[in-house]
């Protein structure tokens, strides 16, 4: 297949309007949506074919309240690295939408991982992880060009998920994800509206 200028075009469309989202409808993604979304994953690139992310699909309304204690824990305490003042803008960000996103997906990688057989990370064994930051970003873009949104929520106890969910051992916490149809639709960062971050210079240097 030979993409065309309308291909490029649409790609630029996705990047452009691919956002963080924390504001969610609740009403459900259609099951067959959400296996296209899951199956998108498949598609993503990883270190020697390894595909070492592990996904859960947080149901459960009691673990979900863990998750959201969790978040709410861990965002209280990273509001203390700021000054007073920083504080107040702080909490006047929306940095989660666990309450309302109608998906919850816990992402893992497996750090034990057979598949592969080591190729491309015996010096760089993060590639793993790195694998699985691809594999989500691709769900990311897949997931934008079917308008849905989907929010990545940092800001928690990585060791808490890990027990909250009981995973095995050699799995490491990557990301926790909210997926949802939006409540409404920008292509300006939140962080540009709230005056909290605007870009800066990329670096990009020839040597």
């Amino acid at each position: 297949m030979k993409l065309t200028k309308s291909h490029v075009a649409m790609l630029y469309d996705i990047l452009k309007w691919r956002r963080d989202v924390r504001h969610f409808r609740r009403d459900p993604i259609d099951p067959d949506l959400l296996a296209v979304l899951q199956d998108s994953m498949a598609h993503a690139p990883s270190v020697g074919n390894a595909r070492p992310w592990r996904v859960i699909q947080v149901e459960s309304p009691d673990l979900r309240a863990e998750i959201i204690a969790n978040f709410e824990t861990s965002n209280t305490a990273a509001a203390m690295d700021y000054t007073p003042a920083e504080q107040a803008d702080y909490f006047a960000l929306k940095l989660a939408g666990l309450r309302e996103a109608p998906v919850h997906l816990a992402v893992f990688t497996d750090m034990s991982v057979q598949e592969g057989r080591g190729l491309g990370r015996q010096s760089m064994p993060e590639t793993l992880s790195y694998s699985t930051v691809m594999a989500i970003y691709t769900l990311w873009l897949t997931a934008r060009a079917h308008n849905i949104g989907l929010g990545w929520v940092s800001i928690l106890d990585p060791v808490a998920v890990s027990a909250t969910l009981d995973v095995p051992k050699d799995w490491s916490f990557t990301g926790y994800l909210c997926l949802g149809h939006t409540a409404s639709d920008s292509d300006t960062p939140l962080l540009h509206e709230t005056g909290w971050q605007e870009d800066t210079r990329q670096s990009w240097d020839v040597r």
